[in-house]
């Protein structure tokens, strides 16, 4: 690579979730080969890469985006960045407001009634599955290009206890116990 034609080049990327998703990010672009230099930063969700000139930056865009991240324009950023905080702030006051019951009636033995197991799946399915959904994509797309990460780990975690307690539920399978909440929480 020429020095002389080095250019530098910021990204805002979405979708990191854990310091892991960086540090795959930039292992992925130092290795192209007219990168001097990439530097990702999880906290702020940017990288700075040092690259040839001839290096375009669809072609680094297009890199990050091939590990199932998503570079945001710095110019529609804002608008983008405030929809994805409302969505996540929807996400959370869902979590919140069934998970609170979800455990309640799980954890105090004086709140349950007939079939309350029942009652507290319902709770905690759409905590799991439509809350959690952005846990378990990013797992997703992790597993995809041979990765693990956090995300993989709460998407196994909670994905585990609510097929487990839904089978114990249905077959009668295991010694009769629930663990609906830890999906959840």
């Amino acid at each position: 690579m020429s020095t002389d034609a080095t250019i530098r080049t910021d990204l805002r990327i979405d979708g990191m979730t854990c310091a892991a998703c960086s540090s795959r990010i930039q292992r992925r672009l130092e290795k192209l080969e007219t990168v001097a230099d990439a530097q990702v930063n999880f906290a702020n969700g940017r990288a700075r890469i040092d690259h040839d000139a001839s290096l375009g930056i669809d072609s680094l865009v297009a890199e990050v985006e091939s590990l199932g991240y998503v570079v945001i324009d710095d110019g529609t950023g804002d608008e983008a960045e405030l929809a994805r905080e409302a969505n996540l702030r929807r996400r959370l006051v869902v979590a919140a407001l069934l998970t609170i019951p979800t455990v309640m009636i799980s954890m105090l033995p004086s709140l349950r009634f007939e079939a309350w197991e029942w009652v507290v799946g319902a709770l905690a399915l759409p905590v799991v599955l439509w809350s959690g959904w952005l846990f378990h994509r990013a797992a997703w797309n992790n597993i995809r290009h041979g990765a693990t990460t956090m995300d993989t780990l709460v998407s196994m975690g909670s994905m585990s206890a609510i097929l487990w307690s839904a089978a114990v539920l249905v077959t009668d399978v295991g010694d009769g116990h629930v663990y609906f909440e830890t999906g959840a929480v």
